[in-house]
């Protein structure tokens, strides 16, 4: 690796910047609430909010032409509920409106905003996402010059050309892009592949075997949250937010 010569950093957004389970149940929660108000009929396929996420599972099972589509998979599966209800399936569109509002309430991890307000004077950031978040509606789009998805880019990651295309929207070369994600053959694959630099963001702790190997390579950098990221790069410590976590 050669930090020396970054020029811009581009983000993976869930589970790297915050938690996505807690977000994608916050929205079930609110989904679930919304289908017994309008359909109440849902309840008998519907026990509990926690259903919602298995029927949405079995669809896209059912679908894997639909996969990575996630605002696809999500409609599909709250029609297939609304369906077997008996009730009216053009309610899916309000369904899914309430699901995607609730799901851009997210919680950043301690440790992002102060790394972010560190990072964002000195380095161009750029989101790069498969998933569906909203980065206006999450607090974050201040900090970001570009934000990069797969549903509207046509390629997901890890195939090289989104991050060619983060690098580009900045305008470095490939070579100059650190990207940072929590997905290893996602986010650090892929950007190694496609001729970017990485850093793994490992929030849960790794078995001892794993994080020797980690912290052993060469190829990429691997850091416990964004604090160890701007130490890396010649900034202060900022927030040891896995010991508050």
């Amino acid at each position: 690796m050669r930090l020396s010569k970054v020029s811009a950093i581009s983000f993976d957004l869930d589970d790297t910047l915050w938690p996505f389970r807690l977000a994608v149940e916050r929205a079930e929660v609110a989904l679930h609430s919304w289908l017994r108000e309008h359909a109440p009929r849902t309840g008998a396929t519907l026990p509990n909010w926690r259903a919602l996420g298995a029927l949405r599972d079995q669809y896209e099972r059912s679908r894997p032409d639909l996969a990575g589509n996630y605002q696809a998979l999500r409609l599909g599966s709250i029609r297939r509920v609304l369906k077997l209800a008996g009730e009216d399936v053009a309610l899916a569109e309000d369904a899914y409106t309430v699901f995607y509002s609730a799901r851009q309430k997210v919680e950043l991890y301690k440790d992002v905003w102060p790394a972010l307000t560190w990072l964002n004077p000195r380095f161009p950031l750029v989101a790069v996402t498969n998933g569906n978040a909203d980065l206006r509606l999450t607090g974050c789009a201040a900090f970001f010059g570009t934000h990069l998805s797969a549903a509207t880019f046509g390629y997901a990651k890890p195939d090289a050309r989104i991050f060619l295309e983060a690098a580009k929207s900045v305008g470095v070369q490939p070579e100059a892009l650190l990207h940072v994600g929590d997905d290893f053959d996602l986010d650090v694959l892929g950007s190694l592949n496609a001729g970017l630099q990485a850093a793994w963001i490992v929030r849960k702790r790794l078995s001892e075997g794993k994080a020797a190997t980690c912290e052993n390579s060469r190829w990429y950098l691997t850091i416990r949250d964004l604090s160890m990221l701007c130490r890396a790069l010649g900034g202060p410590p900022l927030l040891n937010s896995a010991k508050d976590r």
